[in-house]
């Protein structure tokens, strides 16, 4: 509990008023049960009452100009299942209604706080993006039928949020999933669907890994083989496809919309077959290397000496960053190992030159340390602590991405039939139960977490929901809550309860039998 949090609700609330018309609260005095909300957030308390407020027919909500759009996408989320109006206006707040406002407290942009009591429920928050991640826990409050996106009946006690007062905000800036593109390829159809799963858990970064030895899946105008040829197939020799530049900008817009940025990654100097298959010139023999099928790891290289290379990464990495609205431009930099030290060096400063020079922040995989980078970057732990060490003493913000925990394509156990198992197997319980300081990095470099997810045998939307859920819940609330608010029995309980939420938005989740998932 936070203390003073009661009683500045109720100064929010006195400020914007709530008028004495004839609507008058619906409530109960149930006791409340075991909260559930997934990430755990940093203050709840019960406040003055044990009950719960109900949405009706003639609950409203309530918006001003600046939290009018977070107010019509809560409203759209609640409407299909509910079945109720939840009309949006910026008319007084009257008994019942669900009021979102922009304050001008000094809270960061991703806080929130939310008061739900006999009068009706307040989310107050200093940008739209805290009244976003409030609307997902208010959400995550009412019954688990919400998720649907059909009509249905309403739950026993009715839709209705229990009397509490929540005050939250993220431990990590960045919260991230990754989602490999390259080795199979996935549509916007897709990737927006993953989006929308993402950032009701609160994350707020999409590393899309757009390139690698079995295509090429960005459209880069001024190389269009890159696309023509390195995006006709995939690691199993099938059709590929590809991301228009239209398709791309589809996708950051959505995502924008939701409050998640897209991190773009071109993988280089290696991992890069298939464009050494679109473009003959990156060839020491001056013609295509060969696109498709299983490409041994970290035997493909571009090559520093050859003259179209520099003017090759400057130019993609430039046209990249002119695409995306992020601040991030991933360069991959991993598993170089057909690559000398010095020509590694060299390509991953030219490309590191060409990211900054266009105004964007540059991302790579750990190994990137051993370019000795001058000047700020952000490195990727994923497999040696102690490259990721060496580069948060030299200045760069860390996010933290082990593969042993946090890598989605790993098996829960020897009997999944998806996924790898170099890594180790992980379940729920070891994609939990480590911190982003186990590693050793000093805690002021650290950015956040990312669950990566490689596409070797994943080919489908349910081979992502499938692996991807419920362990990525698990990452979300790493990066969100508090060492001290997390615990495994206690994360467990509540996981078992979405459960039902995720089967409601027809999610293929993996039905862990560390959890009680309560009645199929």
């Amino acid at each position: 509990m936070i203390a003073g949090a009661s009683a500045i609700a109720v100064a929010v609330a006195v400020a914007i008023g709530v008028s004495s018309d004839d609507t008058v609260a619906v409530i109960d005095h149930d006791p409340i049960d075991a909260l559930t909300v997934i990430p755990i957030p940093r203050s709840v308390d019960t406040g003055t009452g044990t009950g719960h407020l109900h949405l009706t027919d003639d609950t409203r909500i309530v918006v001003t100009d600046e939290s009018r759009a977070e107010g019509e996408r809560l409203a759209a989320s609640l409407r299909p299942a509910s079945g109720l109006p939840l009309t949006v206006t910026d008319a007084e707040r009257r008994s019942g209604d669900v009021a979102l406002v922009i304050t001008d407290d000094t809270d960061p942009a991703e806080a929130y706080r939310l008061r739900i009591d006999d009068t009706g429920a307040l989310l107050t928050a200093t940008a739209p993006t805290g009244l976003f991640y409030g609307s997902q826990t208010l959400r995550q409050l009412l019954p688990a039928e919400i998720e649907g996106s059909d009509l249905v009946d309403p739950p026993d006690g009715g839709w209705r949020l229990p009397m509490v007062i929540v005050r939250d905000a993220p431990r990590y800036e960045w919260r991230g999933a990754m989602l490999d593109v390259a080795r199979h390829f996935f549509d916007v159809t897709t990737i927006v669907a993953y989006i929308d799963q993402l950032v009701a858990y609160k994350i707020n970064r999409l590393h899309l890994h757009l390139t690698d030895d079995q295509g090429w899946r960005i459209e880069l105008p001024s190389w269009p083989d890159l696309t023509g040829i390195g995006g006709q197939t995939d690691i199993d020799g099938g059709a590929g496809g590809w991301l228009s530049a239209d398709d791309y900008r589809r996708i950051t817009d959505y995502a924008a919309r939701r409050h998640l940025t897209v991190v773009p990654e071109v993988d280089m100097p290696g991992h890069v077959n298939a464009a050494l298959a679109s473009v003959g010139a990156l060839n020491r023999s001056g013609r295509p290397s060969t696109i498709g099928g299983t490409t041994t790891y970290g035997q493909s290289s571009l090559s520093a000496e050859l003259p179209a290379t520099a003017p090759f990464i400057t130019s993609v990495f430039t046209e990249l960053a002119a695409m995306t609205p992020g601040p991030y431009i991933h360069l991959g930099g991993d598993e170089a190992f057909a690559t000398s030290p010095e020509d590694y060096a060299s390509m991953v400063r030219l490309a590191i030159a060409a990211i900054r020079e266009a105004g964007k922040i540059p991302v790579g995989w750990e190994e990137i340390v051993d370019a000795d980078i001058d000047g700020p970057y952000t490195a990727q732990h994923w497999l040696d602590p102690l490259k990721a060490v060496r580069a948060a003493r030299g200045g760069a913000q860390v996010i933290m991405s082990p593969a042993g925990h946090a890598y989605l394509d790993q098996k829960y156990d020897a009997q999944t039939a998806l996924g790898l198992d170099w890594a180790g197997h992980i379940d729920v319980d070891s994609a939990y139960r480590w911190d982003p300081l186990d590693a050793g990095v000093e805690p002021e470099a650290i950015i956040g977490v990312e669950a990566p997810l490689w596409s070797e045998t994943v080919t489908t939307p349910d081979d992502i929901e499938y692996l991807a859920f419920p362990r990525v819940i698990g990452l979300a609330e790493i990066g969100w809550s508090g060492t001290a608010d997390r615990a495994l029995d206690d994360y467990l309980r509540r996981l078992g309860a979405h459960g039902p939420r995720l089967a409601a938005q027809g999610i293929d989740f993996h039905r862990s039998p560390l959890v009680d998932w309560g009645p199929t």
